[in-house]
């Protein structure tokens, strides 16, 4: 029986990739647990928090990556250059681990000497990459920038001026040192595009890498009566519904602009159209309600996988104008509840949405051909659901094999 051990930073939002594979190897011969910074709102079996000394550290490290990256661009997204970190390496729960597996660690949790001090153990460390942060020189997304595939970071976009010897550079060559050094690191990506990026990065061309999508639990996400999950949230049942859901819902990767500009497009071409925006994740903003043309409803942060779902099913269409997306946590979540989805042709996204089948990809950072999709999955009827190779008894078979490969 083979013993994995999952380090995550916290169990909300993605961090949910960690506790639902571990959900699913109880099922298996597999023993998992996590290590985890932050407490999750909802307890969990075999979850280790971190102590008050470890989070103390996270609340100095939110501190210094405020001060280090305080003059990037900002609409490039987010940049992390890890300074402290906790030895999560001596607990026990770790050194007596089959195969070690480190989602994302950030905030405090790892820092690059914690990351050696893992990979010392000379067991088997599996890289789960969630977003392009562990493939590049500290950008969670490159956008359009190659250098982590050409020359290695240096002249980050994201700083402004030109200097060879920026954070990207530094964070680019502590990681070739780290990924050079050690042979038993492994990498697996959740998308195909992520995938490609990591077999292209000058970083990980090297290492074995692996394509693995994340997986959901089907007996929460799956189709309900529609009239009753509208019920319940109380919504009319003879409203049109476009559901959205971010945790920061004007973020640089979440592509708000676009999406603004597709509901008013709608709005123009159907303007008597009894139509509903659900928005969960975060709660009410008063200028992203009077930027919406339609009645807006915000359902906050959603706590739980069951409210999460509901919304799903309460929803005729769900968007995700994403314009730098791994995987997409949330485009899986609604297709298995029977939701269609409409969203940009771009990073994982393709992986799951099926165009004109399962929901419609729309041209990248066109607003026109986003709401075209729309219009046409509710006026055909377009039902969600999971394509084949991403089902999760096939994403718990590969991590299996996963295990056992990388065990020998």
């Amino acid at each position: 029986m083979k013993k994995i051990v999952h380090i995550q930073y916290s169990m909300e939002s993605a961090g949910r990739a960690a506790l639902r594979l571990q959900r699913a190897f109880q099922h298996t011969d597999v023993v998992s647990t996590i290590i985890s910074l932050e407490h999750s709102v909802q307890e969990s079996q075999g979850v280790k928090y971190l102590g008050a000394v470890a989070r103390l550290i996270a609340k100095l490290e939110d501190r210094i990556q405020s001060y280090l990256t305080r003059k990037i661009n900002r609409k490039l997204g987010s940049f992390s250059y890890p300074v402290l970190g906790s030895n999560v390496a001596r607990l026990e729960e770790v050194k007596n681990a089959d195969v070690i597996y480190i989602h994302w660690a950030l905030k405090g949790l790892l820092n690059f000497r914690s990351m050696e001090q893992i990979a010392k153990l000379n067991k088997p460390v599996v890289i789960f990459l969630h977003d392009m942060w562990n493939i590049t020189g500290g950008c969670h997304h490159s956008f359009d920038c190659v250098r982590y595939k050409t020359e290695g970071c240096n002249n980050c976009p994201m700083f402004p001026g030109e200097n060879k010897h920026d954070l990207s550079a530094k964070g680019f060559g502590k990681k070739m040192r780290l990924y050079s050094r050690y042979r038993n690191l492994y990498f697996v990506s959740p998308g195909k595009w992520l995938y490609d990026c990591a077999k292209e990065s000058l970083l990980t061309k090297d290492k074995p890498a692996f394509y693995i999508p994340n997986l959901l639990d089907k007996n929460i996400f799956k189709p309900t009566d529609k009239r009753t999950a509208r019920q319940i949230l109380n919504i009319d049942s003879n409203e049109t519904v476009i559901a959205f859901g971010a945790i920061t819902v004007d973020s640089p990767y979440k592509g708000w602009a676009y999406l603004q500009k597709a509901l008013a497009l709608l709005m123009q071409t159907s303007p008597a159209a009894n139509i509903s925006v659900l928005i969960f994740g975060s709660g009410y903003r008063k200028e992203i309600a009077d930027a919406i043309p339609f009645n807006v409803r915000f359902m906050g942060y959603l706590k739980d996988e069951y409210s999460t779902a509901l919304v799903y099913n309460a929803a005729d269409v769900f968007i995700a104008p994403s314009l730098a997306e791994a995987f997409g946590y949330v485009v899986m979540e609604a297709l298995s509840c029977g939701t269609p989805v409409v969203g940009f042709d771009v990073g994982g996204i393709p992986d799951m949405v099926k165009h004109k089948e399962n929901g419609y990809l729309a041209r990248y950072k066109d607003a026109e051909d986003l709401a075209e999709g729309v219009r046409y999955c509710i006026n055909n009827g377009v039902k969600g659901y999971l394509p084949p190779e991403i089902e999760p008894e096939r994403t718990v078979r590969k991590h299996l094999e996963l295990i056992e490969q990388v065990s020998k």
